[in-house]
């Protein structure tokens, strides 16, 4: 019997609303399949994990490869999948998905748990690679582990992106500043430059990875090393977080220059029937996301995560201040009822259009984020 075979028949076909709870508000962490959520087994009151993917081969094989590894200590454990057709509020009809139920991993965060450290040495890091990963994805995070923030940025990598970040990510063009690595081992950079190597056959092997004197030294290494205090500044991280995922999304799609024709033109019957008719619930698994529902609560908290990446991280070559009076222009828009943003930008001299003095930009930034936390917090108790 094949492996196919074999997950296919692992995979139940009855609704996972027969035996878990889900709690679509809250979110344990996004992928770039969409959030992962927490579900509660009726029988136990166990909490588990809960991703969803659209039920195709791809997915399927993602399965296949996850439960061939599943076993090690260090993997998350995948403890049932069900294939139901679910149809979320915004779609017109049910789709085809895979809901994976995977043990839950209450540790947080590896980058938050080294800020709570006023201590983090390079042994430390060093015990924290031996844990299992993809190999180009440990070399970027052996690099941040090390120096508090990813590689692949310009020279000054606190204040601007390089707009030719993806010809540095394909041709594995990254440094060692000076300022912070002048007090790290020779082994460490030796195992990052080892691991971010852009031809995978090039890499070290996790047999290479175990064996490196860098995982295997006997000396101190008791070095402290300068990221628990850049993570510690909450604002500086989520900037870097959002605008390197954002370089790394780019990276995966195409630019297309569309344009889509305004509903109220378009000359479809199916889509006018639509408009007319509303959609309606059909007899499959119909699951009432909140999520889903405010649309409009997720672009103006996108909005504002922009303002963030645009105090900590502006773009290379743009004019800073016309750039973030352009892009606090956007977030105000979509969040004129926020009190607190409100009082917060007064105090800095924000007219509704732009700044009419020099503006701390930290100082905007902890503002702003403030915004989200409030506006998160509000979302998730609705």
């Amino acid at each position: 019997m094949s492996e196919d075979t074999s997950v296919d028949r692992f995979i139940k076909e009855t609704s996972i609303l027969e035996e878990y709870n889900i709690n679509w508000t809250q979110k344990l962490g996004a992928g770039i399949s969409g959030p992962v959520r927490v579900c509660v087994k009726k029988s136990t009151q166990e909490r588990f994990a809960l991703k969803i993917l659209i039920d195709r081969p791809k997915a399927r094989n993602e399965v296949r490869l996850h439960m061939m590894c599943a076993s090690h200590p260090n993997i998350v454990k995948i403890m049932e999948v069900y294939a139901n057709s679910v149809q979320f509020p915004h779609e017109s009809s049910p789709r085809a998905r895979l809901l994976i139920v995977m043990e839950m991993m209450e540790g947080g965060e590896l980058f938050h748990r080294i800020s709570q450290h006023k201590h983090f040495t390079e042994k430390m890091a060093s015990q924290v690679t031996k844990q299992s990963c993809d190999l180009w994805s440990l070399g970027v995070i052996v690099y941040v582990m090390l120096c508090g923030y990813p590689p692949f940025y310009s020279k000054h990598h606190s204040r601007t992106i390089p707009k030719d970040m993806r010809k540095k990510i394909m041709t594995g063009s990254f440094d060692f500043p000076e300022e912070e690595w002048s007090q790290i081992s020779e082994m460490a950079k030796d195992i990052v430059r080892k691991l971010l190597k852009v031809k995978p056959e090039e890499r070290l092997t996790i047999e290479g990875v175990l064996a490196h004197p860098w995982l295997n030294c006997t000396e101190a290494l008791d070095n402290v090393l300068p990221s628990a205090q850049m993570m510690m500044d909450k604002a500086v991280v989520a900037g870097i977080q959002q605008a390197h995922a954002e370089q790394l999304a780019n990276m995966r799609i195409q630019d297309l220059n569309l344009s889509l024709k305004p509903l109220n033109s378009v000359n479809n019957p199916i889509l006018r029937k639509r408009k007319l008719l509303g959609t309606k619930p059909s007899d499959e698994l119909f699951i009432n996301d909140p999520e889903n529902e405010t649309e409009d609560t997720n672009v103006a908290l996108e909005k504002l995560r922009d303002v963030i990446a645009q105090c900590i991280l502006p773009q290379a070559g743009d004019n800073e201040d016309e750039k973030l009076n352009e892009v606090m222009h956007e977030a105000w828009r979509f969040n004129r009822d926020c009190k607190l943003l409100r009082d917060g930008l007064q105090g800095l001299s924000w007219d509704g259009r732009s700044f009419s003095d020099r503006v701390d930009r930290l100082k905007l930034a902890e503002i702003v984020k403030q915004a989200i936390e409030e506006k998160t917090n509000l979302q998730d108790s609705q």
